[in-house]
């Protein structure tokens, strides 16, 4: 961090600065404006951008907000008079580093270059750990750590280059679709094409043009022959999401496809082969749903030959940390951030919620958090209620929707007499005192909700 660039409206400030600095061995270049030291950012390439806050025209704020636009990687540190203190703050959070005011030593100026200096090296040190942390544990696009997922990379490497068709089970938002794109970035058909489709979001009267093509004039609005997506798949990968969703009708058609491995376009008469790896997911019960007369066994059987099950976020904790680092990160460079971590209440409230919408919420929770911080930490204040709340076990039972006032009353009761418990060391006499109720009364709940480990 040896090149600095001063912009600052007062030509004596320009020149001490300047002099002070090249004093100490930095390379420095002035600009009297914002204008000016914009025009400068390519031609000089600066570490440091030490600014005046106040400048006719661009300001340092002004400046500052531009540079995190161009996502200028730049340290910026303002310069403020006396009576300005207010405005620095504001700079430091949309981003500047710190601050000095004005009028100030010289000693202050190294000073807060050096802490600036440690600083940077201290972040590049902690991306460069971020980055052989999740080069150690990321299979194609997916991070992670946990047993489970180590061993479904284990037995996509296995079966990879085999068209054997696999079923990928899982709740929504456990990312289906990322394992899916590993299977076929691991199979010998990694240079063919990779064909996604949503069964469920495609109206019934279209899926199957959508699926196997038509011919012109085989419907009113068939004004050309269309190819289907199991002909843009061949030689690849055809996803089939949500194949729970998929019309009784064509899962007659899609076993036939599966079987014979050849398909017909709509008001076509002949046949057409293809080379096609399938790969269906779903995230209900198959089994329920041919039970249920809703989905076919043949095809159940057809599709079911190798499932992988992909396991929830909230039993895969210990991969809440990397996908965090990683969302942050990539957010970063994305929407032109700057945002270095978490606060440990922040964090400890994201590690212990649930995550029912599992990595898919995970990663809009912290897009969300970081658009709105006003630091460049996130805090617990950043996160929706929804999280916060779900941290106090009252709150939560009370944000279930259950309307019924006995079995909340007593969810709530039962959470209650736990924590007086806990809070007590066990002591069952000051339990009932910090409940307010009678001894007696207390054991006569212990037992009814069958409270025996704290």
């Amino acid at each position: 961090m040896r090149r600095i660039l001063v912009v600052d409206d007062e030509e004596n400030i320009r020149l001490v600065l300047r002099t002070l600095l090249r004093r100490n061995g930095y390379e420095v270049e002035t600009a009297e404006s914002g204008e000016n030291a914009l025009e400068l950012l390519e031609k000089f390439g600066p570490d440091v951008i030490l600014t005046d806050v106040r400048m006719p025209k661009m300001g340092g704020l002004d400046l500052l907000a531009t540079l995190r636009a161009k996502q200028h990687p730049a340290t910026v540190i303002v310069m403020s008079a006396y009576g300005n203190v207010e405005l620095a703050l504001e700079a430091m959070k949309a981003g500047a580093y710190d601050y000095l005011e004005k009028p100030f030593k010289n000693e202050e100026v190294i000073l807060i270059l050096k802490k600036a200096e440690e600083r940077e090296t201290l972040k590049r040190e902690n991306r460069s750990l971020r980055e052989q942390i999740q080069k150690e544990h990321q299979y194609e696009s997916i991070l992670s750590k946990s047993p489970a997922m180590t061993g479904i990379f284990r037995t996509i490497s296995k079966i990879a280059d085999y068209k054997t068709t696999i079923l990928v089970m899982g709740e929504s938002g456990v990312g289906k679709e990322l394992v899916a794109r590993a299977v076929h970035a691991r199979s010998i058909r990694k240079n063919g094409p990779f064909v996604a489709i949503n069964c469920g979001a495609i109206p019934e009267n279209l899926l199957e043009s959508e699926l196997f093509g038509h011919k012109k004039g085989a419907f009113t609005d068939a004004t050309n022959d269309k190819r289907g997506l199991f002909e843009e798949a061949h030689n690849g990968t055809l996803f089939l999401d949500e194949i729970a969703e998929l019309p009784l009708s064509l899962q007659v058609k899609l076993l036939r496809a599966l079987q014979e491995e050849t398909i017909r376009r709509l008001g076509e008469t002949r046949d057409i082969r293809i080379d096609v790896r399938i790969i269906t997911a779903t995230n209900r019960d198959l089994t329920a749903e041919t039970d249920a007369g809703r989905f076919r066994k043949d095809l159940f059987f057809r599709l079911n030959v190798l499932t992988l099950a992909i396991p929830p976020l909230r039993e895969r904790k210990e991969d809440l940390q990397l996908l965090i680092d990683h969302f942050v990160e990539r957010n970063n460079t994305r929407l032109g951030t700057q945002i270095r971590g978490l606060t440990a209440e922040a964090r400890k409230l994201l590690l212990d919620y649930p995550w029912p919408g599992n990595v898919r919420e995970l990663e809009n929770t912290i897009e969300r958090a970081m658009v709105l911080a006003e630091t460049d930490l996130i805090q617990a204040t950043d996160l929706s209620d929804r999280i916060r709340e779900a941290s106090d076990p009252v709150k939560a039972q009370l944000s279930t929707g259950e309307l019924s006032i006995k079995k909340t009353v007593a969810s709530v009761e039962e959470i209650l007499i736990r924590r007086a418990l806990k809070k007590t060391n066990g002591n069952r006499t000051k339990a009932a005192e910090v409940l307010e109720i009678s001894h007696r009364a207390l054991l006569y709940k212990i037992k009814d909700y069958n409270i025996k480990d704290l």
